[in-house]
């Protein structure tokens, strides 16, 4: 395999236009989650430029690349896939057809292990057959707005009707609605990491936002705009008084979303979900295929969503020490997260539990 490993600052013009043009022909070819924008080059450079560890692996046959891993390793040689924890879509991004060895490609990275949690479908020599498998809800808008409408309308009526209802009195009990799909102030993009802040508080998860580099990331991609590749932040307006926002990533073809949140004084009028089916429209508008809602079970996802892609999540490993510490160090703590969210009598409890801490934490 002529393979060589890069730091962000060594991918060439020529290496990124490849790499979108690989994107481009997965999309067309059938394999439209390599043109998920986690995937794309832009989110790459983002993340090396906030973190050291960020590499990536080009491979090459005759006369230019053919495939690209990006990918943080420690000095150990332990390996994760780019914006592991943050990235809803991972893996090798290849010209139709090419196939590679997994023990060879992490082998010449310098990697005991490789380790996703967002592995896309078509990674097979990665051995994906033996990984954990999720659901990743998608909202389709490829036939337009009104198509995905009456989706969700066959599958219940109650649904739509109540929330474009609560749209209607939220701008009669408060002030008149508007939708801005791209908003470029960033001081809504900061309002917006406070209300996630807060929400992961409140219900007792991690703060990502505690973590700097996080939010250099968001600042660093909020301003990210190339012809494949957006950063964008859509706002739900109570007249000057943003009331819910999200921040995801857009390329040609899809919407990944990504940061949702709302202003909880609102709360009675679902801006979330009025929100996203605006998103949903004005996707609709700029001719994607899909939204990308992202691994992970949520009401609001199962009562947007029109289906279910999937990703893996699991690990490659070399016969090596370090490999063996750190199938040690993980694999029990992630058995336990997947046996509890497997089971909803476990999972309810822990939930309540996480919520209760919170607000105990928080004081509310």
């Amino acid at each position: 395999m002529d393979l060589a490993v890069l730091r962000p600052g060594e991918l060439t013009g020529a290496d990124r236009e490849v790499w979108r043009t690989l994107q481009s022909e997965a999309r067309a070819l059938g394999a439209p989650q390599l043109a998920n924008p986690f995937l794309a080059p832009e989110f790459t450079l983002a993340v090396g430029r906030c973190r050291p560890g960020v590499r990536i692996a080009v491979v090459r046959e005759g006369a230019g690349p053919v495939a690209y891993l990006p990918f943080e390793r420690t000095a150990l040689g332990v390996g994760r896939a780019i914006g592991l924890g943050l990235s809803d879509a991972q893996g090798v991004i290849h010209r139709p057809g090419f196939h590679w060895d997994a023990q060879e490609l992490i082998r010449g990275c310098g990697l005991s292990v490789l380790e996703f949690d967002h592995l896309v479908q078509g990674q097979e020599p990665f051995g994906s057959g033996k990984f954990r498998v999720f659901g990743s809800p998608v909202v389709d808008v490829d036939r337009g707005f009104d198509a995905y409408l009456q989706q969700l309308r066959a599958r219940s009526s109650k649904f739509v009707r109540t929330t474009f209802a609560k749209e209607r009195k939220l701008g009669r009990d408060v002030a008149p609605v508007r939708f801005v799909h791209d908003e470029r102030d960033p001081a809504v993009l900061r309002t917006l990491m406070r209300w996630k802040s807060a929400q992961y508080r409140r219900t007792g998860r991690g703060d990502r936002f505690a973590h700097p580099w996080i939010v250099r990331l968001m600042e660093q991609l909020f301003h990210t705009r190339t012809e494949s590749f957006t950063g964008l932040l859509s706002v739900l307006y109570a007249g000057d008084r943003p009331v819910a926002a999200h921040f995801g990533l857009r390329s040609p073809s899809v919407l990944a979303c990504w940061f949702p949140a709302y202003d909880p004084r609102f709360a009675r009028f679902s801006p979330g979900l009025v929100l996203h089916l605006r998103m949903a429209e004005a996707a609709a508008a700029d001719a994607l295929a899909y939204l990308d809602l992202g691994r992970g079970a949520k009401d609001y996802k199962n009562s947007l969503k029109t289906r279910e892609l999937t990703v893996h999540e699991g690990m490659v490993t070399r016969r090596h020490l370090v490999a063996l510490g750190h199938l040690a160090r993980r694999a029990p703590v992630r058995a336990l997260r997947h046996a509890v969210l497997a089971r909803p009598e476990l999972s309810g409890p822990a939930d309540r539990l996480l919520k209760r801490a919170g607000r105990l934490r928080t004081g509310r």
